[in-house]
């Protein structure tokens, strides 16, 4: 008896190994930088919204080893391998309730750049309107590039995880640029220097700016809603909660502008509906509920918005997104996720008209329009098909599909060019271009520069002389090619370029570039 005691006692006095719960671990050594709310702080939000953009890696390897050309260290030697597995499903865990980021708490976020004084005039020599933005995500730069000489000008930082593409000022000065988490920065390209940022939302899509370039629109996840800046200094002009008629919440996958409507054009994930948003301070009121008489004067109901702002709403029969429109805006083309369908709505009258059989996941935001005999047509890649569908905008009929060496990603092309470039964005064969002719839609060349190496966007110069594509890698490049022969002319090293957008073919809204 005495031996048993003794030996229980021994027991009690080993020390034991004791595993910190999730919370605990993450208080300790996540909290400083990504927030005590796990919303983001110097370090980006750790919730599952922002998380599942972590590609080829898994949240429990970059905790233990930390990122590549971050801030982020790893925490192996601080944390057990036990742990990590366990913080790593803490992380994954939605947060209980979905997160007030309201216009207090958005302005509260605004960093203005102190060495920051606007010019009178560009304080470089290169055409304003033929700058290149490229987009680096390998270590969270921008570069910005001369469209005639192929020189860097600038390089400047970027938030984490730029996504949705910079959006310009009319006048081509300013571009504005969105992450993951949904900061906002402002880029005066006549100094080559950040104006300020500020954080629109948790988890957010992307930006479009109005017609009139005052209004930049930001489309959130996370919350639930349109938050609406002024261009000029970044405040926060109107934040719309997105709760359709049925009173359910829902994301909003993207925001476009729509010019020659002067409003926004909202997708929205979880609801049967797309909204327009104003942007012309005389907007028509909008009425949501019965009218008893249109007659002039005889309006006998009462708006629910007009001017500045007025949301309208379209119902359609199933959540749409990845838009397509024509040029003159008049219809749109939404993706139905959950079947093989395309939907055309014309914004005019305000409801679906055709439907067309789009299986592979048509990536729609990516299309592009051109002249083929005598017709307009868009084309389309496929996410999950190899192959591009060219559609009638006239009658909506499939019309022709090309078939790739994979599923792709963009298509890019210029009103000068006789060719659209098409990737293979996935699968094995991602190394490779596709220029495809325009009027014979016949594959004329296939690059493939880089055996292994993912290619991928292309973007025109001003003039569609040349074409820049990105060699999408950690130690990529740009690729400038001259669009008539297709050969390679130049290449620029560069941190995993993205996409790179010409100032002049975005605030013309050329044929060829996505808008």
């Amino acid at each position: 008896m005495i031996r048993r005691i003794i030996s229980l006692s021994l027991l009690t006095l080993a020390p034991m190994a004791v595993q910190a719960e999730p919370a605990v671990l993450y208080a300790t050594h996540c909290a400083v930088c990504h927030g005590d709310d796990r919303l983001g702080s110097v370090g980006p939000a750790l919730i599952p919204e922002s998380l599942r953009r972590l590609k080829g890696e898994t949240l429990e390897a970059v905790i233990a080893q930390g990122r590549v050309s971050t801030q982020m260290p790893g925490f192996s030697d601080q944390i057990s391998a036990e742990e990590i597995v366990e913080l790593a499903a803490y992380l994954h865990t939605p947060l209980p309730e979905i997160p007030v980021w309201d216009a207090v708490r958005i302005a509260d976020t605004l960093q203005v750049n102190p060495a920051y004084a606007a010019p009178d005039a560009p304080l470089h020599e290169a055409d304003p309107l033929n700058l290149f933005v490229v987009v680096e995500t390998g270590d969270h730069h921008l570069s910005v590039v001369d469209g005639d000489s192929f020189e860097v000008l600038a390089r400047l930082p970027t938030p984490l995880a730029v996504h949705g593409g910079p959006k310009f000022t009319p006048d081509g000065r300013f571009v504005f640029v969105m992450s993951r988490d949904g900061w906002v920065q402002k880029i005066d390209l006549w100094a080559m220097q950040e104006v300020a940022r500020l954080r629109a939302g948790v988890n957010s899509r992307n930006v479009a700016i109005s017609k009139d370039g005052q209004h930049l629109a930001v489309a959130n996840y996370l919350p639930h809603s349109l938050t609406i800046l002024s261009t000029a200094d970044l405040s926060v002009e109107k934040i719309f909660g997105v709760v359709g008629k049925s009173g359910e919440s829902s994301r909003v996958s993207a925001v476009y502008q729509a010019p020659q409507r002067d409003s926004f054009i909202l997708a929205l994930k979880d609801i049967p509906e797309i909204w327009e948003v104003a942007t012309d301070p005389n907007a028509e009121p909008v009425y949501e509920g019965f009218v008893h008489s249109r007659e002039k004067g005889m309006v006998e109901a009462i708006a629910s918005s007009e001017g500045l702002f007025a949301r309208r709403r379209i119902e359609v029969t199933e959540p749409l997104d990845d838009f397509f429109f024509t040029p003159d805006y008049r219809f749109l083309i939404g993706a139905a996720r959950d079947s093989d369908r395309g939907v055309v709505v014309n914004l005019n009258v305000g409801r679906e008209t055709h439907e067309l059989p789009l299986s592979g996941l048509p990536h729609l935001g990516s299309g592009i329009s051109w002249e083929h005999q005598g017709r307009r047509v868009m084309a389309t890649p496929h996410l999950r098909e190899a192959k591009l569908s060219v559609i009638d905008v006239e009658t909506w009929k499939v019309v022709h599909q090309i078939e790739t060496m994979g599923p792709g990603f963009f298509l890019r092309s210029h009103e000068n060019s006789p060719y659209l470039w098409a990737d293979v964005f996935f699968g094995p064969n991602r190394d490779v271009m596709h220029v495809i002719d325009k009027e014979t839609l016949q594959i004329v060349k296939t690059l493939r520069p880089i055996p292994g190496k993912t290619l991928a966007h292309v973007e025109f110069d001003r003039a569609g002389r040349h074409a820049l594509v990105s060699l999408w890698e950690q130690d990529g490049a740009l690729l400038i090619y001259d669009a008539r022969t297709l050969e390679e002319v130049k290449r620029l090293p560069m941190s995993k370029p993205s996409g790179k957008y010409n100032v002049f073919n975005k605030i013309t809204f050329s044929d060829g570039t996505s808008h």
